[in-house]
């Protein structure tokens, strides 16, 4: 474990982007790797998500301890940038290897695109903007990849940022499947998407309309004629167990030379019956007719749970949703340092992956707790394999236990003074 995690971040690499950003001077008291590894690991040690505690576990493994103030201070822009470009290295460099179904192999990748919102200290509103008045929240955007259960990309913005704003369409689309929810629904970007040779899946939006101009299906009996009608005209009048159809539907491009022209684009829609309900699942899509089944689509549809369970995680194991401060850069550390948490655990998972029998499961909730149960026991089995050799036990209890503020009386001290008898004049 000690090798696989030092290959993936090499104590000299780290060091050296760490002066070259100027997060450090190279002969300062601050060690770069044991700081690294304590964010990396301090999300899962089990302890209450604060700077107190990121500062324990990194006493924990240094060869010397940092005062309260000396950690502090070294808690600044820089460093929230240095661990963004870690986070942004190990995307490239992690995977686990994939469980997903054949169905799937035909893609260069599947990817989801999705955001989560953080509530922030109200002080921080005009760094980060709430949808409320007097409210201060940040929304995470990921691009999640679960053939290899690891990010593609991320993004920090406030909280009224749009989710679809920070997916860009390009020829990296090529070859890859793509999952919305609506709040990425827009007919140039599916277009987009398209041209690019990519793939995508979406929910069709209920206020989006378009007008079917094929029927993909042939029905036998008394069936109701769906061309010519706009979809949703006629979804409610309808009892078969799928809806396959193509429509046309009409979108702006992007603005040349000052103007947006109008443009129209078919895709496929097809519905799903949901019994329960007594109504559709319908979605949009760019998928052929030939290799996939309505049912195929509700299927992979439902890999979006993926996206799902991974801000669970990152929420319930590594408590991104617990900020306790009022400085902006002191959240972008934290929120890098949850996503180096889930960078070191999946790497651990691949390792485990090549390790265990080939009939060997490990369901991302289950891994995730298990990783962070463990995770004291591996950053001090890591600061043993690097060479650390952190002060005594004793010594970092007498200075973790001890009163920090001396113009801060404890409370006995306090009841003492205000019962002494006065003096009289």
């Amino acid at each position: 474990m000690e090798r696989r995690l030092t290959t993936l971040f090499p104590s000299a690499a780290l060091e050296d982007h760490a002066e070259a950003v100027g997060v450090i001077e190279r002969e300062g008291k601050l060690q770069i790797p044991p700081l690294v590894w304590s964010f990396a690991f301090g999300f899962a040690t089990g302890e209450s998500r604060t700077l107190a505690a990121f500062r324990r576990s990194y006493n924990s493994t240094a060869d010397e301890s940092l005062s309260p103030g000396g950690y502090y201070q070294r808690l600044t822009p820089s460093l929230a940038e240095y661990l963004r470009d870690l986070v942004e290295y190990g995307l490239g460099e992690v995977a686990v290897p994939h469980t997903l179904a054949d169905e799937f192999d035909r893609f260069r990748d599947v990817m989801i695109a999705d955001g989560t919102v953080l509530r922030l200290h109200q002080f921080l509103s005009d760094e980060f903007e709430g949808r409320h008045e007097e409210q201060a929240g940040a929304r995470l955007h990921l691009l999640h990849n679960p053939s290899d259960q690891m990010l593609e990309r991320f993004s920090i913005t406030d909280e009224k940022a749009h989710d679809s704003t920070e997916f860009n369409t390009g020829s990296w689309l090529e070859q890859r499947l793509i999952l919305f929810d609506q709040a990425y629904f827009k007919y140039r970007r599916f277009a987009l998407i398209d041209e690019n040779d990519g793939y995508f899946v979406s929910r069709l939006k209920p206020d989006a309309n378009p007008v079917v101009t094929d029927e993909l299906r042939e029905w036998c009996g008394d069936t109701i004629p769906l061309e010519g009608e706009k979809i949703h005209d006629v979804v409610d009048d309808l009892y078969r167990k799928y809806i396959d159809v193509e429509v046309e539907a009409e979108f702006k491009r992007e603005k040349y030379n000052g103007t947006r022209s109008l443009d129209t684009k078919r895709f496929r829609v097809v519905g799903v019956r949901d019994e329960d309900a007594d109504d559709y699942h319908l979605y949009i899509t760019n998928l052929p007719r030939e290799e996939f089944f309505p049912e195929d689509l509700a299927t992979i549809y439902r890999c979006r749970w993926a996206v799902e369970r991974l801000f669970r995680e990152l929420k319930t194991e590594y408590e991104l949703d617990e900020f306790d401060t009022t400085k902006e850069h002191i959240v972008k550390i934290l929120v890098y340092a949850a996503l180096l948490s889930l960078l070191v655990s999946r790497e651990l998972l691949a390792l485990v992956t090549e390790c265990a029998s080939d009939d060997a499961v490990f369901p991302p909730g289950r891994w995730a707790a298990t990783f962070r149960s463990h995770a004291q026991l591996i950053l001090d089995g890591l600061g043993e394999f690097l060479g650390y050799s952190p002060p005594p036990l004793l010594d970092r209890l007498i200075e973790d236990a001890q009163k920090i503020h001396k113009q801060r009386p404890i409370l006995q001290e306090t009841l003492a003074t205000a019962t002494q008898p006065r003096c009289e004049s």
